[in-house]
This record gives structure tokens, C-alpha cells and sequence, in this order.
């Protein structure tokens, strides 16, 4: 089986920064594309940003410039990295990867808090 786990959680102000992790445990052959998604409360869940394993990036239009999606392939982690947070930020962010042999799965979550 495989785990994504997220770590970073957090309550931060308006105009800070955050880091999350995800890291991918257990029977791995290879990782294609890693993202990280949001769901706010009473809002569906949205991408947030994604990567490939080549690192070629993609992000929603609300975080663009201000977030950095990366990875470690070497140890099957990913990072996001958040800045000059807003308030709207505000979710439970989730880790997402296509990973090989077991197909798609998700992490379990983490909560970040951006007060105004």
C-alpha cells in the first residue's frame, strides 16, 4: 500500500508564509504528477497547483505568484510554498498523487488558517 501524509500545518496572519510537505510512503515504483488541492468550508474542493515529474508547473490564477509548487523525487515529497497569504486562503489543503503501481490517491488533509 502507499501514504501520503501533509505536514505544515498552521494559523498564520495576512501576510505570511506557510510551508507544506507531503510525503509518499510504502510500495512505490514511480510518482507522475503530484498537486495540492484546497477545500474551504461550503466550498468545493480546488486545485491549488500541480507538478509533473519533470517539474513542469501549473497554478490555479488565485495563487499564482504567491505560491511555489516543488519536488524531491528522490524521496517522493512535495512541497508547497505560500506566501504573502490572504484570508481566502483559508482550507484544509490536500496532498494528490498518481503513484505506481496503486494509481491515484489523496492525503488526509491539513488545515491552514490565515487571519486578517
Amino acid at each position: 500500500q502507499v501514504r501520503l501524509v501533509e505536514s505544515g500545518r498552521g494559523l498564520v496572519q495576512a501576510g505570511g508564509s506557510l510551508r507544506l510537505s507531503c510525503a509518499a510512503s510504502g510500495i512505490i515504483l514511480s510518482i507522475n504528477d503530484m498537486g495540492w488541492y484546497r477545500q474551504a468550508p461550503g466550498k468545493q474542493r480546488e486545485l491549488v497547483a500541480t507538478i509533473t515529474r519533470d517539474g513542469s508547473t501549473n497554478y490555479a490564477a488565485s495563487v499564482k505568484g504567491r505560491f511555489t509548487i516543488s519536488r524531491d523525487n528522490a524521496n517522493n515529497t512535495m512541497y508547497l510554498q505560500m506566501n504573502s497569504l490572504k484570508p481566502e486562503d483559508t482550507a484544509v489543503y490536500y496532498c494528490n498523487a498518481y503513484v505506481k503501481p496503486w494509481g491515484d490517491r489523496w492525503g488526509q488533509g491539513t488545515q491552514v488558517t490565515v487571519s486578517s
